[in-house]
């Protein structure tokens, strides 16, 4: 058992592998067993690094959203570009791609988890969650002190702006008939429009 951690893969090839293998096949198909085959590994020894498949989930969900992150920080800090259109950007990010998205369609089985987790992963997943949050506060916050948007509560909005997110994102992720990206990206253009740059 020495030698095989010794050979093991980098953390995160086998992060990056299980998000391959859901994005290719499916969160169903992602056992233990079969990202140990992918990844030259057994499945008692990815036990042995992560314990459990909830932990492997939300180590992968925490890795997948580091390099979401590192994106966000990167449109979000855009020079000679409106508030407004960094905030685009930012809910651009923010909705899936299409039906079942991996990164989506691992954020779903966590919440679902979630219910049964412990206190360290709930916290967890509360940073994972408050990141976001902070950012859309900070950037509605520069949009009303610049006098781009109308003076609301940047938390408020912010709250019920995620919420909104939210749904409309879980009805793409799962592939609700009549609802895709587009007519979800027109909702929130149309919410932002009447919620921020309308006369108060």
């Amino acid at each position: 058992m020495a030698g095989a951690r010794k050979n093991a893969p980098p953390r995160e090839d086998v992060l990056a592998a299980a998000m391959g293998m859901i994005a290719e096949r499916g969160l169903e198909q992602l056992t233990m067993a079969a990202l140990g085959r992918e990844v030259g590994m057994s499945s008692g020894h990815l036990l042995y690094y992560f314990h459990s498949k909830d932990e492997l989930l939300l180590q992968a969900l925490e890795w997948s959203e580091g390099r979401l992150g590192a994106e966000r920080g990167r449109l979000l800090t855009r020079t000679g570009v409106t508030v407004r259109a960094r905030v685009d950007a930012y809910v651009d990010l923010y909705v899936p791609e299409g039906h079942r998205d991996p990164h989506w369609t691992l954020w779903l089985e966590v919440w679902n988890r979630s219910q049964n987790a412990d206190d360290d992963a709930r916290d967890r997943q509360a940073a994972i969650e408050g990141v976001w949050h902070r950012d859309l506060v900070a950037l509605i916050a520069e949009g009303v002190s610049r006098g781009e948007f109308r003076a609301v509560d940047p938390d408020r909005f912010a709250s019920r702006l995620r919420a909104l997110l939210d749904g409309f994102s879980i009805h793409v992720a799962i592939g609700l008939r009549g609802t895709d990206r587009e007519q979800v990206l027109g909702h929130v253009r149309e919410f932002l429009d009447e919620g921020l740059l309308a006369d108060a």
